[in-house]
């Protein structure tokens, strides 16, 4: 059961993961939902199988369960819903401003990404300038 629980983890990983890829916030947002979702079956897979209440004085405790997962699939539970939460608001605001959900590639990385290619091939142009001329130098 545990194998089939640890196969279900990995398909609501991959799937999560090639939904977070897309240009659309709202695939974006189906994504990070498989991933948390993907992320509590892990979590609770991992905490082994089922034990009585970790209660002082009622049993011996090897036969208690361990609520350190149970802990964690909270904790997780609750950031997957507070990064739902900002991606909704960002849904919201792209949708009240273009009306539409597509992620449009920023203007300015393109621009410093020109910027540090022409850096970069000025940077070698000195480089080989300066091999150049100790070359010389020892000739």
């Amino acid at each position: 059961m545990s194998l089939l629980l640890a196969f279900c983890a990995a398909f609501l990983f991959a799937t999560g993961t090639w939904m977070l890829l897309q240009r659309r916030l709202s695939r974006i947002l189906i994504g990070v939902g498989l991933v948390g979702h993907g992320s509590n079956v892990l979590l609770l897979v991992s905490g082994g199988g089922g034990g009585i209440s970790p209660i002082i004085d009622t049993a011996d405790p090897s036969e208690f369960t361990d609520p350190l997962p149970q802990a964690l699939v909270l904790t997780s539970i609750v950031i997957t819903f507070g990064v739902t939460a900002f991606l909704l608001a960002l849904g919201y605001r792209s949708w009240r401003i273009t009306h539409d959900d597509v992620v449009e590639d920023d203007v300015e990385d393109r621009f410093i990404a020109r910027r540090r290619d022409a850096d970069q091939a000025i940077a070698e142009e000195e480089l080989a300038e300066r091999d150049q001329a100790a070359e010389e130098d020892r000739a």
